[in-house]
């Protein structure tokens, strides 16, 4: 981000090969919609080079971009005059293509109710799911990316991986295999 911030056109690309799967990622999961998905992508790096100069050299990057993507995200609800719980996320995820066909099949089947039990929460406790658990961000982070505090952040978490134990259950205990 130091060399962008000073003007290395290469380093903008390094940047965004870095940070484009996990924000493309962030917003298929929130919106549902590829399309909608891809244009909320570049968006935010039209927002991040429009921001370059306000990042500050030793500030955690993916925060940051998390939290212009957030904004993004937010801003892109309200001009469709919509709702943070009116949005369904489909949760793409790619199923383990390799080894056994039958483990593979299991896998498959375990992703796609995963999938189904994050698309049953809350819109609000989603993304924290996402940014927390996919993206590796702590809840100070998450709370700061969204701009509530981080001990809102740890609650939502905790009532969405709740829920998720409560929906998931039998995968839990073995009772699903």
């Amino acid at each position: 981000m130091e060399a962008y911030v000073a003007g290395d056109v290469e380093a903008f690309e390094r940047l965004f090969r870095s940070l484009a799967p996990s924000i493309r990622a962030f917003f298929a999961r929130s919106v549902g919609q590829s399309a909608v998905a891809e244009d909320l992508l570049q968006t935010t790096f039209l927002k991040i080079h429009a921001a370059r100069r306000g990042w500050r050299s030793g500030e955690r990057l993916r925060p940051w971009a998390f939290t212009i993507a957030a904004r993004v995200r937010v801003d892109w609800l309200r001009r469709e005059g919509r709702t943070e719980g009116e949005i369904d996320g489909d949760g793409i995820a790619d199923p383990d293509q390799r080894g056994d066909p039958g483990a593979s099949f299991i896998e498959e089947e375990r992703a796609e109710r995963v999938r189904a039990a994050l698309e049953r929460l809350s819109e609000p406790q989603r993304v924290v799911v996402h940014l927390h658990r996919f993206e590796g961000l702590s809840f100070s982070d998450v709370g700061r990316v969204l701009g509530i505090s981080e001990g809102a952040a740890k609650l939502r978490a905790f009532r969405a991986y709740a829920q998720l134990r409560a929906l998931l259950s039998d995968l839990v205990t073995g009772e699903g295999r």
